[in-house]
């Protein structure tokens, strides 16, 4: 049939966009972490009541993506398990804590393990279970870990185990 003779509700309606993916992972959350997933569920909620008053065709189309991620957050704070930040600088590398390595040229790089949803590596937040966030938990300053990249692994040395900046 040509799409000439389809109405346009029918393409919005046919035209699901898939789930998006939830990890199989524990869903730790520092509290910033928490509160970034709160805040885009009520942001979404805002978004959906906004979108369901219009009625053109491009409305329709962003209320189905709103909904779609909508359930995703929602879904994503019902899981989520807060782990406190640590009162003190903790000897070994744990989540929530800030961690310096150096590369084998000597740079040294600050790095925060986060949970998933909150990771962004443009601002040192790994995720724990990223392969970094992996190769890191558990060790101690002065140890050598082994990052497994597809670009090749690469032995950073930790510097230093600390508690996390605030307000990255």
């Amino acid at each position: 049939m040509s799409r000439a003779f389809v109405r346009e509700d029918d393409l919005a309606e046919n035209a699901a966009l898939p789930e998006r993916q939830v990890s199989d992972h524990p869903n730790y959350v520092t509290v910033r972490g928490l509160a970034l997933l709160e805040q885009r569920v009520a942001q979404l909620v805002s978004e959906r009541s906004m979108l369901r008053q219009l009625h053109q065709s491009s409305a329709r189309e962003r209320l189905v993506a709103v909904e779609r991620d909508l359930r995703y957050f929602v879904a994503r704070v019902e899981s989520a398990k807060l782990v406190p930040p640590p009162s003190e600088a903790p000897e070994r590398i744990t989540f929530g804590c800030q961690v310096t390595v150096a590369t084998p040229e000597g740079e040294e790089i600050a790095y925060t393990l986060v949970g998933e949803d909150e990771a962004a590596v443009e601002r040192g937040l790994i995720s724990w279970v990223s392969p970094l966030g992996k190769a890191l938990l558990g060790a101690r300053k002065g140890d050598t870990v082994v990052w497994r990249r597809p670009a090749g692994d690469l032995e950073l040395e930790v510097v230093e185990v600390g508690l996390p900046e605030e307000g990255r």
